[in-house]
């Protein structure tokens, strides 16, 4: 008899969609090189829009959603896994036009896997995840830039939230001077116990500037929110500054000059984690286990729930409501 398993499984109806915790089997999965068990999941904001119609995220249904995935290989047809490899998959199709990651079992491409670095356990990976990958890179782009602890105060944008926690806690461990802005001040003393130096609001991050250029106030910003704010958040970047931009929950349009960029050489560098080549991919992963690894949010801004939760879940990070990270335990280890 095949073995059942549980998967958070999405169905489309006449009001939209609806989401709740089915068992399936090893053949309702799609194709792929790689069985997995997953121990854990996450839940990122792209995760909240593929349960909801008019996130335009699924394409299909029925569909399993999750663009994050950590657990050990159990059947393995490429010779780059063996059975009992621990592995983690983000990015790509997974969750998005792949079956994903809220699944005890997910059959994946081969390509898509990372071997989980050494540094880091498997709910570690997934309290990263796509959200702290992208901050990872966000860290890498501004470093490549040439910016250092001298070159003066860094601003995160939603700090409060996935990407921006976790890149608030990397660079403070990389002694950067962080500013974190949030519209959640009763998470302002969290921000500072992750390593942010100081905290401002939401208002204060895009205080609009008279002119096409504002007083340099910092030498990188990383921005998951995007939106109108971040036109206002490049005015105010210093000589040769980077904007690492890489959300759009304040939404997909801001309007600027060229001012910033032939007057000061500021960088707006796009972060995109779906498609990072593998190279990149895995020297951030290792940092990220390593010199990067961030103690703090590890200890202080996780909040796990089950596959059964995740509907609560989802609402949260769509509501703005969610703070640090929502882990999700797929299966026992």
């Amino acid at each position: 008899m095949t073995e059942k398993f549980r998967a958070f499984w999405l169905e489309e109806t006449e009001t939209g969609v609806t989401g709740a915790v089915k068992k399936i089997e090893t053949d309702d999965l799609p194709q792929g090189e790689v069985l997995v068990r997953v121990r854990y999941s996450d839940v990122n904001y792209k995760d909240g829009l593929a349960s909801i119609k008019e996130g335009r995220i699924v394409r299909e249904y029925p569909f399993i959603p999750g663009i994050d995935l950590a657990g050990e290989v159990v059947a393995s047809e490429d010779s780059r896994f063996a059975i009992g490899d621990q592995v983690l998959c983000t990015g790509y199709g997974l969750g998005v036009s792949h079956f994903g990651g809220y699944s005890e079992q997910a059959r994946v491409p081969a390509d898509w896997l990372v071997k989980l670095p050494e540094g880091l356990t498997l709910r570690e990976a997934m309290i990263l995840g796509t959200a702290g990958f992208t901050a990872g890179m966000s860290v890498e782009a501004i470093l490549s830039a040439g910016i250092t602890p001298e070159s003066g105060p860094i601003l995160v944008t939603g700090a409060s939230g996935g990407v921006g926690s976790v890149a608030v806690s990397i660079l403070a461990k990389l002694g950067f001077e962080v500013t974190a802005s949030s519209g959640k001040e009763q998470e302002w003393e969290l921000l500072k116990r992750l390593g942010a130096s100081h905290t401002i609001s939401r208002e204060e991050a895009q205080t609009p500037s008279k002119g096409p250029l504002g007083k340099g106030l910092w030498s990188a910003i990383v921005d998951p929110v995007g939106g109108a704010g971040t036109g206002e958040r490049l005015k105010a970047i210093r000589y040769r500054g980077v904007l690492a931009l890489s959300g759009l929950t304040g939404g997909g349009d801001f309007g600027t000059s060229v001012h910033p960029f032939i007057l000061r050489g500021v960088t707006l560098a796009g972060i995109d984690s779906v498609q990072c080549p593998l190279p990149l991919r895995l020297d951030v992963w290792d940092k990220l286990a390593t010199d990067w690894k961030p103690e703090s949010l590890f200890e202080q801004a996780v909040h796990e729930v089950s596959l059964e939760q995740l509907p609560e879940a989802f609402d949260r990070i769509l509501k703005g409501q969610a703070v640090g990270r929502q882990l999700v335990k797929v299966s026992a280890e």
